[in-house]
């Protein structure tokens, strides 16, 4: 079997890996790397395999990339090292299988793939993950270096995304596999953060350029973007229909963020495989958008401080701080309520005449 054959072969695999990351040229190799890191891949994928014979739930190698992740860059460990010696020890264990008359049967190559993909995925999204934690520390302390954040955000989105491509395009892992998934949740996430940050700007400046919207044209638009983060997440969305006169008078810009902030926010905490809904209705005075979702329901004591101004806390109450500061600049706004197996968010704004 082919754990049997990795441990039966441990030496002389880490000696082949070692020997193929010194000639790399990109990334660059450390002694670290060569001396550490391809022993502790290697014990990564035995405990993977060691998992898939057991048809355990989450493969050995996808935990230890979290656990290991997180220490490996504070070691000195480029992502782009982690990435590479991972297809490094494949590539070498099915080298090596071939020159013994070891040839690995379809389901082991299917279950090293699935080893690989996992803790490919699993680095990237723990690498992003820190990036992400380092930038609120640094934004918390230093309110006015809100580009550098910006700069940093975006450089974390993009080197994921480039990162999970060219594991894609090498043919290291399929596009459909949990890579293909960081790849898609990092054009989310650029994104949402361009959205985000135009807004922020208007917001900031307290400029908001009327404009007459048709809400079913508008909601239209909006499905369409949130079909990533519903696809991504496993979930479904209903976008009811409207009546094709109704329409609002408001900054399309910021309109958009407002609403797509609350379905994120939806997508992010409603329970797996559950339903998300963005209904509209009317007044002859007021239109109301509503989401509602499946996330259990917001605690009372939570929710009569959710939508108070002040300093927002933590990614989602940054998202609401700035959708209270935009319903506001629109004349409307903006409410909370538990409702069912979950809550729901009002945007409450003017209705445009016809």
């Amino acid at each position: 079997m082919l754990s049997e054959f990795v441990t039966n072969h441990r030496d002389e695999i880490i000696a082949r890996c070692r020997a193929r990351v010194a000639q790399r040229m990109a990334p660059r190799t450390t002694r670290s790397e060569l001396e550490q890191g391809i022993p502790l891949f290697l014990r990564e994928l035995e405990q993977a395999l060691e998992g898939e014979q057991r048809s355990a739930p989450r493969s050995g190698a996808a935990t230890a990339a979290v656990q290991h992740g997180g220490d490996l860059l504070r070691c000195g460990f480029t992502i782009a090292q982690v990435v590479h010696d991972y297809g490094d020890v494949c590539q070498t264990i099915t080298e090596l299988a071939i020159e013994c008359n070891a040839p690995l049967s379809t389901e082991e190559l299917r279950a090293l793939n699935r080893c690989l993909d996992n803790a490919i995925a699993e680095a990237v999204t723990e690498y992003a993950r820190q990036r992400e934690l380092d930038v609120l520390i640094q934004g918390a302390r230093r309110s006015n270096e809100h580009l550098s954040t910006f700069a940093h955000e975006l450089r974390t989105l993009l080197a994921s995304a480039m990162l999970a491509f060219d594991a894609v395009r090498a043919g290291s892992v399929g596009i459909r596999g949990s890579t293909g998934d960081v790849l898609e949740y990092s054009l989310i996430g650029l994104r949402d953060l361009m959205d985000r940050s135009l807004t922020e700007l208007r917001l900031t400046a307290g400029l908001a350029r009327d404009e007459y919207i048709a809400v079913g044209r508008f909601l239209e638009d909006i499905e369409v973007a949130a079909v990533l983060g519903v696809h991504a997440r496993k979930l479904r969305l209903t976008v009811a229909e409207v009546d094709p006169e109704l329409a609002v008078q408001a900054d399309r810009q910021i309109l958009s963020t407002i609403i797509s902030n609350l379905l994120q926010n939806a997508f992010k905490y409603t329970r797996p495989h559950t339903h998300v809904w963005l209904h509209t209705h009317a007044t002859p005075d007021r239109v109301l958008f509503e989401i509602e979702d499946q996330c259990g329901g917001i605690p009372p004591d939570k929710s009569e401080h959710l939508l108070e101004p002040g300093e927002p806390h933590g990614e989602a109450r940054s998202g609401l701080a700035m959708c209270v500061r935009g319903v506001s600049l629109l004349r409307g706004a903006i409410r909370v309520r538990n409702q069912n197996h979950g809550c729901v968010f009002t945007v409450d704004l003017p209705r445009s005449p016809l």
